[in-house]
């Protein structure tokens, strides 16, 4: 008896370019538009203040409540989309950014601007950016997904260094309000290119929220970033000012509100992980399934990913004080002095391609991590007074490309570890970790820069033997007054005459009078050029010691880039090149 034929399995349908590129596009985009946000405001502060009639405090307020807000949602985000689809809750993320985004449009006081931008958008933006990388997971594999991450590392590189041009760009031609309906428009081109990607979601667990676990991380993760951002205003350790609640001053035993923040964010973040523990074992679904933690590739890969964040928001943050109050540049000239930076990402990420032939992931990850220490050490050697703009370019292109090799492959690593029913999950954790990392850069690296800017003001105006000593005082003061704006306020040596010297001069004729306020006028003038030369080097010194700083996280990421695992090339269908296992 002759057997039967086995059933010929049909030909797999080969997938259009267009549609198979296209929602690569949809999905960039999507995370150009949140990472552009995070830096879009910073050159457009004084627009932004004079058309609203605020303050420099209440506008950082938006950022910093912005930058919260994607720390304390994304891994709800995340998971959100692992129970309830991820593409679904990816156009859920986009339409609350666009309405945010129209909100902060038309905003008529800083409170419009606080709901739309920070709350609204920023709850928008928890949601999709899980989801961008999930998605990608779920949606390539071996080595088209490894193609994806590259120019999505790409993407994200080279949008943290286009949001100041963009917005500086804009401001300077249109209007700081364009910078939000430009999301708008941006926003109905990803609904409309959704249709091109494939939803997935975690059929394998229950659709039920940990609304206490959600309530726990977001408050743990919110106190913790809190405190970490204040550290630059009300001191580390002991209160530099009162923190007022409710009209209430919250400064016990003279302690700033910083190590309260942090203990309480420990405090509720720890309690996190014992409620989740207890959920997984009471047979309920939890936030985050802490058999992630388990997963060393998963942890290694995150913990490169915000260790580099530290250095990289940290010399961003430096290098624009550096070239507005030294070299004078305006808002978008100084978003272009930064231009070599985000084209070297651009370019070196998907160029890293032609690397993962042949070299391992690992391989070129800590070429990259060591790339990134050894660009800050150029740019330290580069920062001089005398020096012009351009001298920091080899120092930013070498800085730019070596980020670019870490981010071609970190993602793939990180995600590709995971199980593609946790992709929304893993994607949430790996996110946050990465806005926790950039955050507490930005704090230490401010709070470290200030400070130094201070000090270092301070001692060159005391031993500059041009300044007299009978102002010398009042002009240190003023330094260091001005320095969390750094320094530039110091800069500015006040030109009007002296009641005192003009009482002083009243008796003399009318011709000594003129001789004595053209004399006073010269003085000034030498006193001011004095102060300027002082204050454009503390801001050099300042810098390079806080490049420093920057250095010592490019360093602690090398040492935790040696705990990644030696898997395969994810370029092919190699062992090690791991394919999730996707529910439909």
């Amino acid at each position: 008896m002759s057997k039967k034929p086995a059933p010929q399995k049909k030909p797999q349908q080969k997938e259009a370019f267009w549609h198979k590129w296209g929602k690569l596009v949809v999905l960039s985009l999507a995370l150009a538009i949140i990472v552009i946000d995070t830096t879009l405001l910073n050159v457009s502060l004084k627009d932004i203040v004079a058309d609203l009639d605020t303050n420099f405090t209440q506008i950082q307020w938006v950022i910093t409540v912005y930058t919260l807000m994607l720390a304390a949602f994304t891994i709800t985000g995340g998971r959100l989309g692992d129970l309830y689809g991820r593409k679904r809750v990816f156009m859920l993320g986009a339409i609350l950014f666009g309405v945010g985004s129209f909100i902060a449009s038309i905003s008529l006081n800083i409170t419009h601007m606080l709901i739309g931008e920070s709350i609204i958008e920023g709850f928008g933006a928890a949601l999709m950016m899980p989801a961008t990388a999930s998605l990608l997971v779920t949606n390539y594999e071996g080595r088209d997904r490894a193609i994806a991450f590259a120019f999505f590392g790409a993407v994200a590189g080279g949008a943290s260094a286009l949001g100041p041009i963009l917005g500086g760009w804009l401001t300077t031609n249109y209007s700081w309000r364009w910078g939000f309906r430009i999301n708008v428009i941006v926003v109905i081109l990803l609904l409309a290119g959704s249709f091109l990607i494939k939803d997935t979601r975690d059929k394998l667990e229950k659709t039920e929220i940990d609304w206490l676990g959600v309530a726990l991380s977001s408050l743990g993760l919110l106190a913790l970033v809190f405190g970490i951002i204040q550290s630059s205003d009300y001191g580390w350790w002991l209160a530099k000012q009162s923190f007022d609640v409710f009209k209430a001053d919250v400064t016990p035993w003279g302690l700033s509100i910083t190590p309260i923040a942090i203990a309480l964010g420990i405090i509720l973040l720890t309690a996190f992980v014992f409620w989740q523990k207890r959920r997984e074992a009471l047979g309920h679904t939890p936030l985050v399934s802490l058999s992630l933690f388990k997963n060393r590739q998963f942890v290694s890969g995150m913990s490169v990913t915000a260790a580099n964040s530290l250095s990289l928001t940290g010399l961003i943050f430096v290098l624009p004080i550096y070239y507005q109050v030294v070299h004078g540049l305006d808002a978008f000239e100084t978003g272009k002095a930064l231009f070599p930076l985000s084209l070297a990402v651009f370019i070196s990420s998907p160029a890293a391609l032609l690397l993962a032939k042949k070299l391992k992931p690992k391989t070129i990850i800590m070429i990259g991590l060591v790339g990134t220490a050894v660009a800050v050490l150029m740019m330290i050697n580069s920062l001089t007074a005398s020096a012009d703009v351009n001298s920091l370019i080899p120092g930013l292109v070498f800085f730019g490309a070596s980020v670019g090799l870490i981010q071609s492959q970190v993602n793939n690593l990180t995600l590709s570890a995971v199980d593609g029913n946790l992709a929304g999950e893993a994607s949430g954790v790996n996110n946050t970790m990465r806005q926790v990392g950039a955050s507490f850069g930005a704090a230490l690296i401010g709070a470290a820069l200030f400070a130094n800017i201070a000090t270092q003001i301070g001692t060159k105006i005391q031993a500059d033997s041009v300044i007299p000593n009978a102002v010398r005082e009042k002009i240190i003061s003023q330094a260091r007054e001005s320095a969390k704006n750094g320094g530039i306020d110091s800069a500015e040596q006040n030109q009007q005459l002296d009641p005192a010297f003009l009482q002083q001069i009243q008796q003399l004729p009318v011709a000594a009078q003129s001789a004595a306020i053209q004399k006073y006028r010269e003085e000034q003038l030498k006193i001011g050029t004095a102060v300027r030369n002082d204050v454009e080097d503390a801001i050099v010194v300042a810098s390079q010691d806080t490049l420093w700083v920057a250095f010592g996280f490019a360093v602690i990421a090398i040492v935790i880039g040696f705990g990644l695992p030696n898997v395969a090339s994810f370029m092919g269908d190699k062992p090690g090149a791991r394919k999730p296992n996707v529910s439909h």
